[in-house]
């Protein structure tokens, strides 16, 4: 190509302004008033989760204390008269319904154990049975979900106290829930 041919032929600018020689800017358009603001739907077990989240950051951590086998499990929250724990732990108090967590791992547990209390108190259950077994064949693990339903029973708000069944119920190997009317 000779330097005669590269003058004659267009560059990409001079096209490009070549092109746009009839074009019309587009006049403003006229604004339309933002509509009324919405309010976000809030879901409710999304903020539940993370105020539970907070608490157990929050935590003393005194509910986290290992427990033996035989131990007994024992709390009420303040404000729940000694009698009512006593009545309890008698047994006098009926059992409205029962989970059993036998042989599953601390995830599976935690989250059957969350969704039963929840359905417990849709359900207005008063006092309900954890069975959770003594731990004796944890070996030096120690009892795995005993310890976990102990430490989950402490932080939920819904549970008013606990305590051990009778060793005709179960024992240590089982828990009575008091839970708070919903």
């Amino acid at each position: 190509m000779s330097q005669e041919d590269e003058e004659r032929e267009p560059d990409d600018a001079e096209l490009f302004r070549r092109a746009m020689r009839d074009v019309q800017p587009l006049k403003p358009a006229a604004r339309v008033p933002p509509a009324r603001r919405r309010v976000r739907p809030r879901a409710r077990f999304a903020r539940a989760e993370r105020a539970a989240v907070l608490q157990e950051s929050l935590g003393s951590g005194l509910d986290l204390m290992e427990v033996q086998p035989g131990d007994e499990l024992l709390f009420r929250r303040a404000g729940v008269p000694e009698t009512v724990l006593r009545r309890l732990r008698r047994g006098l108090i009926r059992v409205e319904s029962e989970i059993d967590l036998h042989g599953m791992t601390v995830a599976e547990a935690t989250a059957r154990l969350n969704g039963f209390l929840r359905e417990a108190r849709t359900r207005q259950c008063h006092c309900v049975r954890v069975i959770h077994g003594k731990g004796l064949r944890s070996g030096n693990r120690g009892p795995v979900l005993k310890n976990t339903v102990n430490a989950l029973l402490r932080r939920s708000a819904a549970v008013l106290a606990f305590a051990s069944a009778r060793p005709v119920d179960g024992g240590t190997g089982a828990t009575l829930v008091l839970l708070a009317r919903a």
